[in-house]
Parts: structure tokens; C-alpha cells; sequence
């Protein structure tokens, strides 16, 4: 018994050991393969792994240059990884990844399918909504758009009047793989009190291409902040002007309106408590006056003075204040205009206007006596955005000052505009420091201007016989300034005795010019008079004559 158990325990070691060699033969020596044979993968890329089972040194090789296999090389079965790089092109592409052993060089095949790009112009957001203010300068929004072929944005045309975009360049450097850029979208106020609804769509410049992706972009504004005609809505309006003009001052809205620093309002009438003059000084601004302006339905008056670097800027007072035909007073100073809206017209009740201070190179055509009638003091002094004294070697252009304002007789000589001349209703008319060039003209011989008859002068025992026959200009103007122009050539007599030159203080208003012209004629005048004694020898009975002023 002993025996026979010996001998079986001997054969089943046996058995056991012969399992183990087998076992480890089979270890020692996989089967040469993959377990893939293709691979397919998306545009993007991405890494792929799979298997590769060998009993020798191996090595793998591609040619595509989007392809990259690790671990290239090695001895025994191991796991790999396919790198595929993400696509240049529209159209799919196939690679072959090579794994040979070295010994045998037995190969085993592992194909590489990629999807190509599809054309696609993508906004990254489908919806934006806006205020209806924001400060100027914060007026824009950028959306990132993903894309991989020239596009334009499409803007409805109604919208753009308020709506702009600007399309960075989209460089391509990678074929047909996406690039991000962001488009910058610039919009204005909302002056209605109902919002806005746009669609903006994203799309190939290539019309007869179809993109993939999110292509519109709905954009909302919100109405304007509803102000209502009336004592309260004028509060409102002068708190928001302030904000919108960045106002150095604001007001203290704890204290009744009637209080507000240049603020007046109505003490009496159907208008009473509301506005009736609104001054704003020092701010700073980029456009023209706010759209809140208009609600200032009961001003007489309204004044703005004092914008920030005004000599930089080129603006239009905007058509706002255009809305308010009641209007007497209006002051736009030293605020950076170079225009005037043509609606301006619709103030047919205006008095005074003062845009001294500004950057007129003319001054604007719709100033005449015919769009303002009842205008009877016109300001524009100081309008020079540069000081040359010598304009034949100025350096710089866009000069302003009314350079470019100004008649040009038979020669082609310049002159001092006549329109202004013929202004007979002006009582001020201030021309001061700026670069008018050219003569004065004497009129003489214009059909069109009336002259001084011997009715009119002998019926004023003030006025000399020296005026009959002479250019009846500005009869009613008590205030006129030309000085520091460029200005040359004779005084005219109708300016020498005029019946109010001594009360626009000639010698330092009107006869002291300034430099040279732009072609390099030294200005001033050849017949400035030393004094006004030759008036006053005219004159005999006015009232300022010093002789009479002596008798009293």
C-alpha cells in the first residue's frame, strides 16, 4: 500500500511539473499581432490605445506626420498609444501605423482613419442683453466665434443705426482645424421708450458655402427710462444729462429743484416749478447733447460750457436739442464741435446763441438771418483748436478758427463773409480770435446793401451827413469784435463811422489783427486811425463825445 501511494504522488509531480514548463513556454512566447486592426477617430484627435503582443524586439513606424506611436520600440508584448494630431482639412485622411519584429521582420498593419472639419462659423453665446445707457467708451460686447473659414457678421439694416461690429483677422495658420476670435460688437443709446430686438447672424464669406454651428446671436436692449413731460420728468432729465455729460458737479438731490446749482425754474404759469434755464459747466464728453435735452420742454435756456480736451474733438451738437422750438437761449462753448445738425432751423424763437470756443473751421451754412429771425446776438469767438501766428508755416491742418470761412471777390481775393454783414437784425456779432483772413469789404459798390439816405440821417440829430450814401451795415449792432483775425487791407468807411464804433471799443475789438496769413502777408490794417478823434469831429452831438461828456 505504501508503495503504490509512493508511486502516485511521484506521477503527480510529475504531471505538475510538466504543467509548469508547458506554462511558462506559453509565456515566453506570445503570438506576434495587435488586437486592432483599424482606428478610426474624430476631427480633433485624441490618443488611441491597443495592444501589441510580441516574443522579440519589435518597432513601429509611420510616415504621417499627424501620427505618433508610444513607445516606438521595445522587446515583449506591451500597450501603445496612437497620438493623432487634429485635422488640417475638410476631407477625411488615412494613415498606416507599421509594427514589425525585428528578427523575422513578420509586420502587422494598424489603419488610422480620420474625419475631416466640417466649415463651421460658431458664436459661443445665442443670446445678449444691453442697457439702454452705459458711459461712453463702455458701449461694446465681445463675442467669441469659433470658425474655420472667413466670415462676415450680418447685421439687419434697420439695426444699424445703433448697431456696428469689427471682425479681427482670422489666421488659418492650421488648415481647416477652428480658431478663436472675438468680434466686437459697438452699440448706441436707446432713446425710445421701447426695446430692441435684433437678429445677428454669423456667416461664411463664401456664399456658396454651408457652415455648421451656432450662426445667430439675438440681442435685446432695453427701452430708455421712461420720463414723463412735467416738473418731475425735468428733474430726471437734469440728473441723467449730468450722468451721461460726467458732469463735475452734481446736484443735491435733497433739496428742492428751484435750488439745484444753475438751475431756474418757472415762479409762475403753466409752467410753473418746471426748468426754465439749465447751465452745465465742466464735463466730459464724447458725443453730442444728451437725447434727455428734449424732455426740457419749458426751458428758455440752456447752457454748456466746458468740455474736456475741447481742441482734440470733433463733434456735432446732435439733434436732440433740436425738439426744443421754445428755446431763446442757447449756449454750446468750448465743447469740441465742428458741426450743427440741420434741424437746428426748427428754433425759429431763438435770441442768443453762443458756440464760441468750439473747432469751426466755416461757420455752419444754416446761420443766416433767414432760418433764425428773431436771432439778435450770434457769438463765435476763440474757435482756433491751434495757435499759429504765422499760418504761411503752420504744421499742423485742421487748424480751425474759421479758417476756411470767408468771401472771395472778382480776384479771387478773400474777404470778410457778407453774409454776416447783411445781418441787419444782430445787435452782437463776435468774430474775435480766430483765423478769418482777407479784406474787410467796403460794400460801395453792392446793389444789394442799402445805404444811408438823407431822410435817415437828418432825422437823427446824432448821426452826421458823412454817412449819406454810405452802406447801411449792421445799423443795430452795438457789439462787434474782429480782433486777433487775419485780417488786412483799408478799413471801409462804412466801418470807420459807423454810428456805434465807438461803442464796440475799436482799438482793442475790431482794429487789432494778429501774425500772417496763410500766404504770409502781414496782417493789420493800412488806415487804423491813432484815435477816435475824426469821429467825434463827425459825431458833434453824440453822447459819448468826450467834449460833451466834458461839459457835464
Amino acid at each position: 500500500m505504501m508503495i503504490e501511494y509512493n508511486r502516485i504522488s511521484a506521477l503527480a509531480a510529475l504531471a505538475l511539473l510538466a504543467a509548469g514548463l508547458v506554462s511558462c513556454v506559453d509565456e515566453a512566447a506570445p503570438q506576434f499581432g495587435t488586437d486592432k486592426d483599424t482606428i478610426e477617430i474624430g476631427a480633433v484627435g485624441g490618443n488611441v490605445a491597443f495592444r501589441l503582443d510580441s516574443p522579440q524586439p519589435w518597432v513601429v513606424r509611420t510616415q504621417e506626420p499627424w501620427l505618433a506611436v508610444s513607445p516606438a520600440n521595445g522587446n515583449g508584448s506591451t500597450v501603445c498609444t496612437i497620438m493623432v494630431d487634429s485635422s488640417l482639412t475638410v476631407t477625411p485622411r488615412e494613415g498606416i501605423i507599421r509594427v514589425e519584429m525585428l528578427s523575422t521582420g513578420e509586420r502587422k498593419d494598424i489603419k488610422v482613419t480620420q474625419e475631416g472639419f466640417e466649415y463651421m462659423v460658431s458664436s459661443a453665446e445665442s443670446d445678449h442683453s444691453l442697457a439702454n445707457f452705459a458711459p461712453y467708451g463702455q458701449r461694446s460686447f465681445d463675442v467669441e466665434v469659433e470658425a474655420n473659414l472667413p466670415f462676415t457678421v450680418e447685421i439687419p439694416s434697420e439695426a444699424r443705426r445703433w448697431l456696428s461690429c469689427s471682425i479681427p483677422e482670422l489666421v488659418l495658420d492650421r488648415g481647416a482645424r477652428p480658431r478663436k476670435v472675438k468680434v466686437r460688437f459697438d452699440w448706441e443709446l436707446n432713446y425710445d421708450q421701447a426695446p430692441r430686438d435684433v437678429q445677428v447672424r454669423f456667416l461664411p464669406e463664401d456664399t456658396s458655402v454651408s457652415a455648421e454651428g451656432n450662426s445667430q446671436l439675438n440681442i435685446r436692449q432695453d427701452a430708455a427710462e421712461a420720463i414723463e413731460i412735467g416738473v418731475k420728468g425735468d428733474s430726471l432729465a437734469l440728473i441723467a444729462i449730468s450722468r451721461v455729460m460726467n458732469c463735475m458737479a452734481s446736484y443735491d438731490t435733497s433739496e428742492k429743484m428751484e435750488y439745484w446749482s444753475g438751475v431756474k425754474v418757472w415762479k409762475s404759469g403753466p409752467n410753473k416749478g418746471r426748468v426754465r434755464s439749465a447751465k452745465f459747466y465742466l464735463f466730459e464728453t464724447e458725443e453730442g447733447l444728451p437725447y434727455q435735452v428734449k424732455y426740457l420742454t419749458a426751458a428758455e435756456e440752456l447752457i454748456f460750457f466746458g468740455n474736456s480736451n475741447t481742441f482734440l474733438k470733433s463733434l456735432d451738437a446732435g439733434e436732440h436739442i433740436c425738439e426744443l422750438t421754445q428755446l431763446k437761449r442757447l449756449g454750446i462753448s468750448a465743447y469740441g464741435l465742428v458741426s450743427l445738425p440741420d434741424r437746428l432751423t426748427d428754433l425759429k424763437e431763438l435770441e442768443f446763441l453762443d458756440i464760441s470756443g468750439n473747432n469751426f473751421a466755416t461757420v455752419p451754412e444754416i446761420l443766416s438771418r433767414e432760418n433764425f429771425p428773431k436771432l439778435h446776438s450770434l457769438i463765435m469767438n476763440a474757435n482756433q483748436r491751434h495757435l499759429f501766428s504765422d499760418l504761411s508755416i503752420a504744421t499742423k491742418k485742421d487748424l480751425g478758427g474759421l479758417i476756411d470761412e470767408s468771401d472771395t471777390d472778382e480776384q479771387g481775393k478773400r474777404s470778410f463773409p457778407k453774409r454776416f454783414l447783411r445781418w441787419s437784425e444782430l445787435d452782437t456779432l463776435v468774430f474775435s480770435v480766430n483765423y478769418l483772413q482777407g479784406t474787410i469789404p467796403d460794400l460801395e459798390d453792392d446793389p444789394d446793401f442799402p445805404k444811408w439816405t438823407a431822410e435817415e440821417v437828418n432825422a437823427c440829430d446824432t448821426l452826421p451827413a458823412r454817412l449819406i450814401g454810405l452802406p447801411k451795415v449792421l445799423p443795430h449792432t452795438t457789439l462787434l469784435t474782429m480782433n486777433l483775425n487775419r485780417l488786412s487791407g483799408e478799413l471801409p468807411e462804412w466801418l470807420l463811422y459807423h454810428p456805434c464804433l465807438d461803442l464796440w471799443v475799436p482799438d482793442a475789438l475790431v482794429f487789432p489783427q494778429d501774425g500772417r496769413d496763410a500766404l504770409g502777408n502781414a496782417c493789420g490794417f493800412t488806415n487804423e486811425p491813432a484815435n477816435l478823434d475824426y469821429y467825434y469831429a463827425e459825431y458833434v452831438n453824440k453822447k459819448y463825445n468826450p467834449k460833451n461828456l466834458n461839459k457835464e
